[in-house]
């Protein structure tokens, strides 16, 4: 059974199939040649951290591809408590036809995706967020700037920078991270990186000073330093990032074509400047729109896959009677 867990459990070659299949079906729904790629198919919903884009974008979505969202809050299921993980994982996936679970530990996310029946999307943990690495990725695309790219991403250490490493290293791009000291990324990700990165080409640098990643990269882009759950760290945080926005300054050093990114929500002249955010260079809002798409790809492609793996054990059947 495949799931989309990590951008570590996918080869280059699947990544870019979803990405042009994403793009496809994006295309094709612009122009009016709809399809319904999941007629009746019902994707459960398991949120305990709450969220705008993710939900609106896999409810859409589901919608779209002629299926159905059954949206499941921290109120409806809590995760691990009481009723084992895998006795919820074993019930919920035997009445849906997929999975996208939005939660803090990735631990729970792979121990419901182990006892599942049905495919597993990573919504967003705290320790990557791939989901949006896919719609940033496409915004690359459609802005043509996947060739020669440098990334620079400066901020937090969170699992935005861990996705960011997770992609690098799989479709050999160049990225550069800019944290404060005590902010940097997962050692044990940035290890693994590292050793993909020696396969894929990718180059991957990480350093303290946000100038310094900055020069030359054609894509820019932070996240928020203040997380869901960090909030009593906020004073603490906002001085810790002190020369650490991006603004005007930053951006001047970055490529002429570079574009800003930001998964959202933003927090208007902390980690991005308000001119930023709002200038030319910004392609926040096509980005959060691709979330939809990026996920619609996601789901039609894991879809295709389970059907193909059933065909294929209703043949393995017929061939040993």
């Amino acid at each position: 059974m495949r799931h989309f867990l990590s951008l570590m459990d996918f080869s280059k070659e699947e990544i870019l199939e979803i990405l042009n299949l994403a793009k496809k079906i994006k295309n094709d729904a612009k122009s009016g040649k709809h399809k319904d790629y999941m007629p009746k198919k019902i994707l459960g919903m398991i949120f305990e951290k709450s969220s705008t884009r993710t939900r609106v974008s896999f409810e859409a979505g589901i919608y779209e591809l002629g299926g159905v969202g059954l949206f499941l809050s921290s109120n409806d299921i809590q995760l691990g408590r009481g009723e084992p993980m895998k006795d919820t994982a074993r019930v919920i996936s035997r009445m849906v036809d997929m999975v996208t679970i939005r939660t803090f530990e990735q631990e729970k996310l792979e121990e419901f995706a182990r006892y599942s029946k049905v495919p597993v999307i990573n919504g967003l943990t705290d320790k990557l967020h791939p989901v949006q690495l896919m719609a940033d990725y496409l915004t690359i695309m459609e802005e043509g700037l996947d060739k020669n790219l440098i990334v620079a991403y400066i901020g937090d250490g969170n699992n935005m920078a861990h996705s960011w490493l997770n992609m690098a290293s799989k479709l050999g791009f160049e990225l550069r991270i800019a944290t404060p000291k005590d902010y940097q990324v997962d050692q044990d990700i940035l290890k693994e990186a590292l050793k993909e990165a020696k396969k894929s080409g990718a180059k991957i640098s990480t350093c303290f000073d946000p100038k310094e990643a900055v020069v030359g990269a054609t894509v820019v882009t932070t996240d928020t330093w203040i997380s869901m759950g960090q909030e009593a760290e906020k004073n603490m945080r906002i001085k810790d990032f002190s020369g650490f926005i991006v603004d005007e300054n930053i951006m001047k050093l970055a490529s002429k074509k570079a574009i800003f990114l930001h998964c959202l929500p933003a927090y208007r002249d902390y980690e991005v400047s308000e001119a930023v955010l709002e200038g030319e260079q910004s392609r926040v809002f096509q980005e959060a729109e691709n979330r939809l798409h990026a996920q619609k790809g996601i789901m039609v492609w894991l879809d295709k896959k389970r059907d193909e793996k059933q065909k294929d054990k209703k043949s393995k059947k017929r061939d040993n009677k």
